[in-house]
């Protein structure tokens, strides 16, 4: 809840209870058997006992719900804080893993560089002895 709506919250309930307790003591006070005097002195006592009461359990709620507020954000941000860590780990993880990879295709295009060197090595090996072979051939049928 906002400020505005604490306060509007603890207003209206602390009204509440002012008009209902005030209701109440007149309603009790106009059936007791008193006199005039004795009738009023004893609604502006019992007035100011319930206002003061109401008072202090409005003020005790609105402090109560700024602790609720204040605990509220501190979890937020206690909550914020371990998903920034969370994620930074993840990112970093991410990282690792990528260059590994990275590392991983390079080290195998060297090697199949390498490979390829050799086929293409073997291949101009068999090539020239087929050649040599087609050679060596063709003179040993003209003698």
């Amino acid at each position: 809840m906002s400020n505005n709506t604490e306060g509007s919250f603890s207003k209206g309930l602390a009204a509440g209870i002012v008009i209902g307790g005030a209701v109440g003591a007149l309603v009790a006070l106009l059936f007791a058997p008193k006199s005039g005097k004795e009738l009023r002195q004893d609604l502006a006592e019992r007035s100011g006992d319930i206002y003061d009461k109401a008072s202090d359990f409005a003020q005790e709620q609105s402090r109560k719900m700024g602790d609720y507020v204040n605990e509220g954000k501190v979890r937020a941000d206690e909550l914020v804080r371990t998903a920034r860590q969370q994620a930074g780990s993840l990112l970093s993880e991410a990282e690792h893993l990528m260059n590994d990879a990275r590392s991983r295709v390079s080290t195998a295009q060297s090697g199949i560089k390498d490979n390829v060197g050799r086929i293409q090595d073997a291949a101009r090996a068999g090539a020239e002895a087929f050649q040599g072979e087609i050679t060596r051939m063709k003179n040993s049928e003209h003698l």
